[in-house]
């Protein structure tokens, strides 16, 4: 039987209460008969895998590296995820590198099949780093069957530490925010911006982002934004500000305390 996370409330209530019951939560959807079995076949087998083709090859294996990675609809992708596999990441023409969703990039660098890097499968930390990411990642999809919103604020942190790690400068880790679907949902809740902020010029959208983070947190620079209270605001502003867009769960009063106080 599938292990279905308890979520009783939805917006910041209902992060808080995720908060408080993550670990125990984590755990036992982790050890849910389905999620184990995807696993324990991940690990006893991804060393044997030497390149894209051989991953293609193995739905079971494809399914957990993808799903490692929020890439869970691209299963059936192959010829697609091949490419982004083979290519790498190290040329600039790589096709991760030209694709605006950052994860396949991050994708495509954990396996290493591209031709210039280190095939990583066969590494001893590989399989438990990758399964570490998948049962994040499922656990976030099972919660987002409930309320989505949650679901991408429970992600936030690993990827905020994917940006920072992988973009050296500070305008690289904006873009890398701009080009991944739930982080940018995330800080254009927070920040107060209207999605049709995507239309217009890439370094038009820059410069807002930096100067709303300025006015939101005192600092635009993406390193200051992993701290925990900063990521905690971030989450708090976003989930509140979208249940005054949906009027639930709180009434005006309540919602403008929240924002003031802090929850």
């Amino acid at each position: 039987m599938t292990f279905q996370p308890v979520v009783p409330f939805s917006g910041y209530t209902g992060w808080r209460f995720l908060e408080r019951t993550l670990e125990k939560q984590q755990t036992a959807f982790n050890e849910s008969v389905p999620v184990k079995r995807a696993t324990d076949y991940f690990r006893d087998t991804i060393g044997t895998i030497q390149t894209a083709e051989d991953l293609m090859k193995d739905r079971r294996l494809l399914t957990v590296a993808l799903g490692a990675f929020g890439l869970d609809d691209d299963v059936n992708n192959t010829f697609f995820i091949r490419k982004v596999l083979e290519d790498g990441t190290i040329s600039d023409d790589a096709l991760a590198n030209r694709l605006a969703d950052q994860r396949y990039r991050e994708f495509s660098r954990a396996f290493g099949f591209g031709g210039e890097e280190l095939v990583r499968t066969g590494l001893a930390t590989f399989a438990e780093t990758i399964i570490d990411r998948f049962e994040a990642r499922q656990f976030e999809r099972a919660v987002g069957e409930q309320d989505n919103n949650l679901r991408i604020a429970l992600n936030l942190s690993t990827a905020l530490n994917d940006i920072t790690t992988q973009n050296q400068s500070d305008n690289a880790r904006w873009f890398a925010i701009m080009g991944s679907p739930p982080v940018r949902q995330i800080f254009e809740g927070a920040l107060g911006l209207p999605s049709s902020i995507a239309r217009i010029d890439l370094d038009q959208q820059l410069d807002t982002f930096k100067r709303r983070a300025n006015a939101t947190f005192g600092t635009d620079a993406v390193g200051d934004l992993q701290a925990r209270d900063a990521q905690e605001k971030l989450i708090r502003l976003f989930l509140v500000r979208s249940q005054i867009e949906t009027g639930t769960a709180f009434n005006g009063n309540s919602i403008a305390l929240t924002l003031l106080r802090g929850g």
